[in-house]
């Protein structure tokens, strides 16, 4: 298919198309987060 025979091909196309997948959504996600929702808010000896 599209002249790409080589599995290890379809494998590297499918994993980059998943981390844009993922960044997307990662960044639809915390679009709008306050910086007082960030990681360090969540360590309750701060």
């Amino acid at each position: 298919m599209f002249g790409i025979d080589d599995p290890g091909i379809w494998l590297a196309y499918l994993l980059a198309f998943a981390c844009v997948i993922f960044a997307i959504w990662f960044g639809v996600r915390n679009w709008n987060k306050d910086e007082n929702d960030s990681i360090n808010s969540k360590n309750p000896n701060k």
